[in-house]
């Protein structure tokens, strides 16, 4: 199998960030904006990070914007200057854009841009491939160039302006060498067979979009609603719903609407007046502002008549019930195999992978792709008995054709 190259002199896409940070430019006019666009639709690939903040707002504010193509400098777009609308061609076109642990910035330039990138590269699952389990960005530049990204303070205000020298340098850090890393781990990835994987899973990752967050679910995320039964069960779902479109629509956290101590003790009380509303355990004055001590009421009264949303699972959990020693010992086999074939465990299957793969699943994860062909195809001999898992003598298991030869007593 391939190694990894610490020697990246002369490799393209590899930019030096001037100690002066005056020189890093920051795009804060429509005419420069323009420009970037354009040079970004000159080449078929190309890097982007974001800056935003989301600790008082429901959707991510974006703060920054930071790009790179090949042969260019990091060039920082700041989104309090310029509309983001002109990059939708960029992330349209044919390039592939090059992200670390994309997740959140995909969201980032949706809502800023009404579209996502057609073609991705993530660096963090990509390198994945060749055992790194989730890295950061700084343990790339460490692993791959020898190289520490500069000192910042990630919690930084990105909305304050104007961006200090260190914001400016930390932020133009995260897409000066990203091209390169990313041409380093190609060059690995395909010396082991494996980059088809990779842009396999950087594109089902893609496809997935932003990460759904439905109101009639929102009642899953709090812990305590799990404990109530009956009516009660039924308010907090209602008021839990209500909570999640009532953030979305007033653009805050779902914890500034209504902590979830509050609908938890709104669902066993089940106040039916203003006076006796005031008095429920963890609601104050700020939380029924602007009508909603009047929406909760109606929520209240329109629910707790109602049948609850159950968990329908009893099906589910009588079958892994059944097969918990073999999903155990799958498990132990597949991270076994993770490690002798350097991919991170949490990329080839999740225990939750294994149990949907055991279920039969027709969307388990182990039944196509790269996925399959290393574990799902073993597994499924196992699974119909014509493979056994041993202990190899040593250390470890081994899956190996069955005997069919029981052992003597």
């Amino acid at each position: 199998m391939g190694r990894i190259r610490k020697s990246v002199r002369n490799r393209p896409g590899r930019v030096s960030i001037d100690a002066d940070s005056s020189a890093i430019p920051i795009v804060e006019t429509d005419a420069h904006l323009e420009d970037v666009v354009a040079s970004l639709l000159e080449h078929d690939i190309y890097a982007v990070d974001t800056e935003f903040h989301r600790e008082r707002t429901y959707y991510p504010k974006v703060a920054l914007v930071q790009v790179l193509w090949p042969g260019g400098e990091p060039t920082l777009i700041d989104p309090l200057a310029v509309s983001l609308k002109p990059m939708a061609a960029v992330l349209e076109g044919p390039g592939v854009a090059v992200m670390h642990a994309a997740q959140q910035d995909l969201e980032v330039m949706d809502l800023a841009t009404n579209t996502i990138p057609s073609a991705l590269f993530d660096t963090q699952i990509a390198a994945g491939f060749i055992g790194m389990s989730s890295p950061s960005l700084s343990a790339l530049h460490e692993r791959f160039l020898d190289k520490r990204l500069p000192k910042g303070d990630r919690l930084t205000d990105w909305l304050a302006r104007p961006l200090t020298p260190g914001q400016t340098t930390y932020a133009a850090s995260d897409v000066a060498d990203l091209l390169t890393i990313h041409q380093i781990l190609s060059d690995d990835l395909d010396s082991r067979g494996r980059l088809g994987w990779a842009h396999q899973e950087c594109e089902n990752f893609r496809l997935r979009g932003r990460p759904s967050r439905e109101p009639a679910d929102a009642w899953l995320k709090i812990k305590d609603v799990r404990h109530l039964r009956g009516s009660s069960l039924a308010v907090a779902q209602a008021i839990a719903a209500w909570r999640e479109r009532r953030a979305a629509e007033t653009d805050q956290p779902v914890r500034f609407v209504l902590p979830d101590l509050a609908i938890v003790a709104l669902a066993q009380k089940k106040p039916g007046s203003i006076e006796k509303l005031k008095s429920v355990r963890g609601l104050d004055d700020r939380h029924l502002k602007g009508g909603a001590k009047e929406m909760i009421l109606e929520v209240i009264a329109e629910s707790k008549d109602i049948d609850p949303v159950l968990l329908k699972a009893p099906d589910r959990a009588n079958s892994l019930r059944e097969m918990r020693p073999a999903v155990t010992l799958i498990s132990a086999w597949v991270s076994q195999l993770s490690k002798e074939l350097s991919i991170d465990p949490a990329l080839l299957a999740s225990r939750n992978d294994i149990e949907a793969f055991v279920r039969g699943d027709d969307e388990a994860r182990l039944s196509a792709g790269w996925r399959k062909e290393l574990a799902g195809e073993p597994v499924a001999r196992l699974m119909d008995g014509e493979a056994a898992l041993a202990f190899n003598g040593r250390d470890g298991l081994v899956l190996e054709a069955r005997s069919h030869q029981p052992v003597e007593r």
